[in-house]
C-alpha cells in the first residue's frame, strides 16, 4: 500500500528525537542555501542540494509541534460505518476509524456514483467552526467551504474528518495530550496521514492519485500534513497562512493555544524571530507537487503581503525542479473566504493533477 515516498518520511519522522541537531535559520525568505554540519552556508543550486534543507525543515517543524510518531506497525483501520445517506450524485457514509489504538476518529466518506474503476481521492480538512467536518459537507457553517460535497459532485472521493475539538470529536485533545502528543497540529497531522491510509485502502480509490483542500484551520492543516506525507500530490490551501512577521502584526498569540502549538509560547515567547520554521520554507518543502493558494486581499487573518512573501521566496526551489508552475497563487477581492472563482479554479487545479493521465 505504501509508496517509497513515504518510507522515506517515516524514516525522518522516526529520527525525530534527532530534530534538535537541525540548523536553525535566521533567514526563512532565503531558501537558496542550507547549513551544512559546521554551520556553514552553502548554496542550494540543484534539487539533490535541496532535499538536505528539506530535512531541517521537517525537523525544525517537529521542534514546534513534536515529533510525528513512528508509522510502523500501523492498527488495522476497523472502519465503522454510523449512518448512510443517499444524494443526487453520491453516497455519504458517516464513518469511525482507528487511528490510535486509544483512539476513533469521526469522518464522513462520500463515494460519487456513476464512475468506474478506481478514482481520485481528495481528504477535505474543515475550518475552524464546532461543526466540524459538517462545514465542508454543506450541511452546516458558512457559505463557500462545502468543497467536500462539491469534489464528490465532481466525481472524486472524499473524506472530511474533524479535527481534536471540533465536531463528534471535541473530547480529543485533552486524551492527545495525556498521551504524549505535545501539539493538536502534530494530532493532525497522524490523523491526516491515517486519513490517506483509509482513501489508499478502498476498491474505489486509485492510491496514486491523492489530493488535500482546506480552508483557514484547513488550509494550513492541508500544507502540514503535506509537509510530511509525499502522498498527497497536490495541495489546496485557502486562507491558511501568512509569514509569522505579518500575523496579526507579529503576535503569534493565536497559534499557541491547545489546539494549535504551545510550544510557541512557552518555548519561542511567541516571537517570529525565534521560530524554527515559518511558511515560505513550509511551502518550498512540498516543491515539486502543486500548491494553489487562495490569499483574498482582504484577510484580516492572514495578512496578504506576508503570503506574497512566502510565494516568492518560495518560487525559486519550484523552479530548481522545473516546477515553477506547481506554485499557484491567485489574490481575490475579499475577505476571510473561498469565492466560488477561486474554488472553481481550485478544483480545475485538483483535476488537471489527479486526472492527468
Amino acid at each position: 500500500m505504501y509508496s517509497l515516498t513515504l518510507f522515506i518520511t517515516v524514516g525522518l519522522s522516526a529520527s525525530a528525537a534527532g530534530a534538535d541537531a537541525a540548523p536553525f535559520y535566521a533567514d526563512k525568505l532565503d531558501l537558496l542555501f542550507y547549513l551544512d554540519a559546521s554551520g556553514e552556508r552553502r548554496p542550494v543550486q540543484s534539487a539533490a542540494d535541496w532535499e538536505l534543507r528539506r530535512e531541517h525543515v521537517r525537523a525544525n517543524f517537529q521542534k514546534v509541534a513534536g515529533p510525528l510518531p513512528p508509522r510502523e506497525n500501523l492498527l488495522p483501520l476497523d472502519i465503522q460505518v454510523e449512518e448512510e445517506q443517499e444524494f443526487p450524485k453520491y453516497v455519504r457514509r458517516k464513518i469511525t476509524f482507528a487511528v490510535e489504538s486509544w483512539d476513533r476518529l469521526p469522518a464522513c466518506l462520500l463515494l460519487p456514483k456513476g464512475r468506474e474503476g478506481k478514482v481520485p481521492a481528495v481528504l477535505c480538512l474543515h475550518p475552524t467552526s464546532e461543526f466540524g467536518k459538517d462545514v465542508v459537507l454543506g450541511v452546516n457553517g458558512k457559505a463557500n467551504r462545502q468543497y467536500a460535497a462539491e469534489l464528490a459532485e465532481q466525481g472524486f472521493v472524499t473524506l472530511a474528518p474533524d479535527y481534536p475539538g471540533f465536531g463528534d470529536y471535541k473530547d480529543a485533545r485533552q486524551r492527545a495530550y495525556s498521551r504524549g502528543y505535545t501539539s493538536m497540529t502534530m494530532k493532525g497531522i497522524w490523523n491526516h496521514m491515517r486519513c490517506v491510509d483509509l482513501l489508499q485502502s478502498l476498491p474505489e480509490v486509485d492510491p496514486e492519485r491523492i489530493g488535500c483542500i482546506g480552508h483557514s484551520l484547513g488550509g494550513h492543516n492541508t500544507l502540514f500534513v503535506g509537509l510530511f506525507d509525499e502522498r498527497i500530490k497536490v495541495m489546496v490551501t485557502s486562507c491558511g497562512f501568512t509569514l509569522f512577521a505579518k500575523y496579526m502584526g507579529g503576535d503569534l498569540t493565536g497559534w499557541t493555544h491547545d489546539g494549535y502549538m504551545p510550544a510557541i509560547a512557552s518555548e519561542f515567547d511567541k516571537e517570529p524571530a525565534k521560530m524554527p520554521f515559518d511558511f515560505p520554507d513550509i511551502l518550498g518543502a512540498l516543491a515539486p507537487r502543486t500548491v494553489f493558494i487562495n490569499a483574498p486581499i482582504n484577510d484580516d487573518n492572514f495578512d496578504n503581503s506576508g503570503v506574497r512573501d512566502c510565494v516568492e521566496a518560495a518560487r525559486p526551489i519550484f523552479r530548481l525542479y522545473g516546477a515553477e508552475d506547481h506554485l499557484i497563487a491567485v489574490y481575490p477581492e475579499a475577505e476571510h473566504d473561498f469565492p466560488d472563482l477561486e474554488r472553481t479554479q481550485a478544483y480545475a487545479c485538483i483535476r488537471s493533477v489527479l486526472e492527468r493521465d
